[in-house]
């Protein structure tokens, strides 16, 4: 996001150390001669016993609580798409009181002429373990006689075949590019390796470069470590206490001349943080997140000079002293506790957090405060347990304040990384997901992923993590990563950038259709960024795509570039229509940072639906009127379906600068329906320094963004 002027106001040997830590955890296998191939894929059946209910996805979702159910007749089949012909060894049926007396199991590669590898007549239900032998792409169960008057019902229908020999392996190192300190070593040393990547990284906003600065648990004095592009800096202990950093965690912006609205993709997570002046300096804009941390001072948010800043995330932190906002124009704090906040530009929102100031003045000042989070599950960490590498993943929370680990330790599971397929750069997707289909978890090393077919997350509760900020581009018009509709799934902590042809989406959460309710153990996308060119001319009509129900979307930020490498964010070459696309109901996003694309930023076509702060650009680029849109005056940047009932969405912001044709217009930064269960809170438009005009800020409603001036247009509610 290139911003505009009006916007307000000895080591060699030590690294081959540490590399060799890693290198030496346990490698074991995951996987005996047995796979389990049917779980989150595609299922179908002869019928359901309740529209809407009981449908055939549920028999393959791992979870025991949920179940298909057929109507109450003869004969019935349910039958599962494993995606390409298996061999199949094993089928275990896991049957409610409606089981099947007479069935069969068969196998088909084309859905139409099918192949019987098991039959019975005698058959009494409860939990059936089937030794099979045959091979084909398709399965099924053909009932033609029930143990009850009611249909056939299954909780879980598995499918195993052979791995071929070849186990998949868990665990292994983190790779040479996560860079691991100990108390043992000298703050020299460890300040001078941190310095040495600092100077790799502080440009390299486009580069390829991928860091992880890792600190073991302990105390570490005199050091200030400064924050690059692609790099994260994260303590390894299981609470942020039990690394202390008596020093600073530096971002600033002296690179760019004293302006912080460039300094992207960054982190820093999981330390306690003992400023030496009193006030540590995260002066950061979008994909920035400040995370599980302890800061015993103020937390500045702006850079050296108080430069212009754009926008960033804290979560699950605790801060002593003052959040200074300063030239902050818009940030979202949740889950956290701060003594104070000063200062405000244009849209700051808490949520969850302790010590927030009120936000009954809005817009002056403008903040946005709600008291509770209504649910979240924080985003999953690497830590060391004392003798291995594990990833903690807490615990759903409902209606929670404040941050998880200030009572004692974050409530949830520790899961080994022996339980992880470690991905490094140059592997393909078939073997990464030949690790998935195994049952492994996945973490990708540091660095770059080119994949030529869709990785394909099929088993609930995996988790997903990338290791700073691991970037993953789609070949040949693929997705990028595809989540099926089950419960639990993480995904976390990756970049995700179009490739050069056209894809349809980059990720996506659950399949078309999906209907199954996963209130209880809802999927994550956490840290997770999306771009559209800025490094090459990416092409992909929607970026992030929700259409499972119950998704928790925390912190993305989904960018069409305004700015990169020469030839690479042109309104011809840079291809993105939306940002994201949620079909899903009762979907709720923490932090939506959606910008630049060519039609609408965000449609949310699913009800119960429910944001907590939006910041958004309409695209830069728009060559002229009818290029953009024809029929209308471009497109609204957050679009609620007309088919919509109930949605509600608070601290939402919408800015133009059309630079290449300022006469350009948008009708509206915010179209919804008129209804009573559609609900806006703390709206704003703003045409930076009278570059294009938003012509109303909801609808109808709300005076026009425009002028030089550079103020916001505001709508408290709506209707």
């Amino acid at each position: 996001m290139r911003r505009s002027p009006w916007r307000l106001a000895a080591i060699g040997g030590l690294v081959t150390a540490m590399v060799a830590g890693f290198a030496a955890v346990t490698t074991t296998s995951a996987s005996a001669a047995e796979v389990l191939l049917s779980q989150g894929k595609p299922a179908t059946a002869s019928s359901t016993e309740a529209a809407g209910a009981y449908n055939p996805a549920e028999a393959f979702d791992g979870n025991t609580g949920t179940r298909w159910a057929s109507a109450f007749s003869d004969p019935q089949w349910i039958q599962v798409d494993l995606g390409t012909s298996q061999a199949i060894t094993r089928v275990e049926l896991n049957w409610e009181t409606a089981a099947a007396r007479a069935f069969q199991i068969q196998v088909s590669n084309n859905a139409s002429t099918w192949t019987t590898i098991y039959s019975t007549t005698t058959g009494t239900g409860g939990n059936q373990s089937l030794t099979v032998s045959g091979t084909g792409r398709y399965v099924r169960m053909y009932g033609t006689q029930r143990t009850t008057g009611y249909g056939y019902s299954l909780w879980e229908f598995k499918v195993f075949g052979e791995d071929g020999g070849t186990s998949v392996p868990g665990g292994g190192s983190l790779g040479a590019n996560v860079i691991v300190f100990d108390p043992s070593m000298s703050s020299a040393s460890i300040q001078a390796r941190a310095d040495e990547i600092f100077r790799q990284q502080e440009t390299a906003q486009f580069g390829t470069g991928r860091y992880v600065l890792a600190f073991r648990p302990g105390t570490y004095n005199n050091l200030n470590i400064q924050v690059g592009f692609y790099t994260s800096v994260v303590g390894l202990g299981q609470n942020p206490q039990d690394v202390r950093i008596n020093g600073d965690i530096t971002v600033d912006a002296g690179w760019f001349a004293g302006n912080a609205t460039q300094n992207f993709w960054r982190s820093t997570e999981n330390l306690s943080v003992y400023p030496v002046n009193g006030t540590n300096r995260w002066a950061v804009s979008q994909a920035a997140p400040f995370r599980r941390m302890d800061i015993h001072g103020n937390l500045n948010l702006a850079p050296n000079g108080y430069g212009w800043a754009s926008g960033g995330y804290v979560a699950d932190s605790r801060i002593s002293g003052t959040l200074g906002q300063y030239s902050q124009q818009q940030w979202l704090t949740r889950n956290s506790s701060i003594a104070s906040n000063t200062n405000a530009v244009w849209n700051q929102a808490f949520v969850g957090v302790q010590g927030a100031p009120s936000g009954a003045g809005y817009p002056n000042p403008p903040y946005t405060t709600i008291a509770n989070t209504p649910v979240i599950r924080e985003k999953p960490y690497l830590y060391h347990t004392g003798s291995d590498y594990a990833v903690f993943v807490p615990n759903l929370r409902t209606n929670s304040v404040g941050a998880s680990w200030v009572n004692g330790n974050t409530p949830g599971t520790s899961i080994p990384l022996s339980q992880f397929y470690v991905a490094k750069p140059g592997d393909s997707a078939a073997t990464i997901n030949a690790a998935l289909a195994s049952g492994l978890n996945l973490i990708f090393q540091p660095g770059i992923y080119r994949v030529n077919q869709t990785i394909n997350v099929n088993r609930a509760n995996t988790v997903v993590l990338g290791l700073g900020y691991a970037t993953v581009i789609p070949e040949n018009g693929v997705t990028a990563m595809q989540v099926a509709d089950v419960d639990g799934v993480k995904v976390a902590g990756i970049l995700f950038d179009a490739g050069t042809t056209l894809s349809p989406n980059l990720l996506v959460m659950g399949q078309s259709g999906s209907t199954a309710n996963h209130a209880a153990n809802p999927s994550s996308v956490q840290d997770v960024f999306l771009r559209v060119g800025g490094y090459i001319a990416g092409k992909a009509t929607n970026s992030l795509l929700v259409n499972s129900n119950n998704v928790i979307i925390d912190h993305i930020w989904a960018w069409r570039a305004d700015h990169g490498n020469a030839g690479t964010y042109n309104w011809d070459t840079a291809l993105g229509d939306h940002g994201l696309i949620v079909n899903g109901n009762d979907v709720t996003a923490y932090g939506l940072f959606v910008e630049h694309y060519q039609k609408y930023q965000v449609i949310w076509n699913g009800n119960g639906g429910r944001t907590y702060f939006f910041q958004n650009e309409m695209p830069y680029d728009p060559p002229t009127q009818a290029a953009w849109r024809t029929g209308a005056e471009g497109y609204a940047a957050y679009k609620v379906a007309d088919s919509v009932n109930t949605h509600e969405a608070w601290a939402m912001g919408s800015y133009c600068y059309f630079n290449v044709n300022p006469s350009i217009h948008a009708d509206r930064g915010f179209e919804v329906p008129v209804k009573s269960g559609v609900r806006l809170h703390n709206l704003l438009t703003v045409s930076l320094g009278g570059n294009g005009v938003i012509d109303n800020v909801v609808n109808t409603t709300g005076g026009p963004a425009q002028g030089t001036a550079t103020v916001p247009s505001y709508v408290v509610n709506f209707p």
